[in-house]
């Protein structure tokens, strides 16, 4: 027996009759030899680890745009967080914690330029080809985008992770819907792991969003909602404990990832609370306004001059990817700063930020 089938006999012995197990997965798109030493899913969040896409996560933006202090989330340790905050729960349920790991670190790899305001912004200008949202780009980087190098030396296209690795990753956002109570609602993640992630992202950026915002001076903990610091607790330092113990004793034994109605609703509050006096606050709007024209300014030009992408992106316009597909996948794969240098290189006088 192989460390691989180790792993997998631990696995079937010790993991809740609620997991997913490693050698039960629906396997990959493309079928390949199993790894001696690593089961399919330590495999997958292996090769999401060593992706261009993971290590470009951090230069971009979480919540605010090129920010003077050192300590602010930027999209790479907002994906630590989560992955903190995920595996802890996946551990006191006794479920996969290499598949939800997985999810994890590759659920924001889509993720745009300037946070949410860089989605927007590019949903506006790739309307004519259906739009852009982060979790189907994720799809799209890890099955299309990301260039592997193989064992052999030769490359290919995509991750080829495993069919749970990638049902993760496109049930894993809400935007800023609320939490759903019922676990069975259209949309949910197919394995509890997946689950976790749902509400592991969601639990880490209300926490750490709200640190980063008080930390900028935009609020204190004293204007939270009432409502909201008399379930999860008066001070934030105690929040995320209260909605991690929550969802474990909610789930235990159970097979949905689930919380009760009083956390579950202050979680919600405290996600509108920080849409109207952070994300969409006014404090932001300048920034905002500026990062959206940039992206327009960089759609504008790259739509028509599409054979200066960089090579990796051309090629896809030679497969048959439509251009303007393709220039929103070179756009959306860049960091702020890449951005902002490669505006101020097309127009000397453009000083974004």
């Amino acid at each position: 027996m192989n460390p691989r089938e180790e792993t997998e006999r631990r696995e079937r012995e010790w993991l809740s009759p609620h997991a997913a197990l490693a050698s039960s997965s629906r396997g990959r798109e493309v079928p390949e030899p199993e790894d001696i030493l690593r089961t399919c899913f330590q495999r997958d969040r292996d090769r999401v680890i060593h992706s261009k896409a993971f290590r470009r996560l951090k230069h971009k933006t979480q919540v605010f745009l090129a920010p003077e202090g050192d300590h602010y989330r930027t999209r790479l340790t907002h994906t630590l967080e989560v992955a903190q905050v995920a595996r802890t729960i996946a551990r006191a349920l006794r479920l996969n914690e290499d598949l939800t790991e997985a999810i994890v670190l590759a659920h924001d790899l889509g993720h745009p330029p300037f946070g949410h305001a860089g989605e927007d912004a590019l949903n506006e200008v790739l309307r004519p080809v259906g739009g852009f949202r982060h979790y189907e780009q994720s799809l799209r980087v890890v099955q299309l985008l990301e260039l592997r190098v193989r064992s052999d030396g030769s490359t290919v296209r995509g991750l080829n992770l495993t069919w749970e690795v990638r049902d993760g990753i496109a049930t894993h956002s809400k935007g800023l819907e609320d939490l759903q109570a019922d676990p069975a609602a259209e949309g949910m993640p197919a394995t509890l792991e997946g689950q976790i992630a749902r509400v592991s992202d969601r639990i880490a950026y209300v926490h750490h969003d709200t640190d980063d915002a008080v930390r900028a001076g935009l609020i204190t903990e004293a204007v939270v909602p009432k409502h909201v610091r008399k379930v999860l607790g008066d001070r934030r330092g105690q929040w995320l404990d209260r909605m991690v113990m929550d969802v474990v004793g909610s789930s235990r034994d159970r097979p949905a990832i689930q919380m009760r109605d009083d956390v579950r609703v202050a979680l919600n509050s405290l996600k509108d609370f920080l849409t109207e006096r952070v994300y969409q606050g006014p404090a932001k709007a300048g920034e905002v306004t500026k990062a959206k024209r940039l992206l327009h300014d960089l759609f504008a030009y790259y739509a028509d001059h599409p054979d200066q992408v960089s090579p990796e992106y051309r090629e896809l316009m030679q497969m048959g990817e439509p251009a303007l597909r393709v220039v929103g996948d070179f756009l959306a794969g860049m960091t702020d700063r890449y951005a902002i240098r490669l505006a101020e290189s097309l127009s000397p006088r453009t000083r974004a930020f």
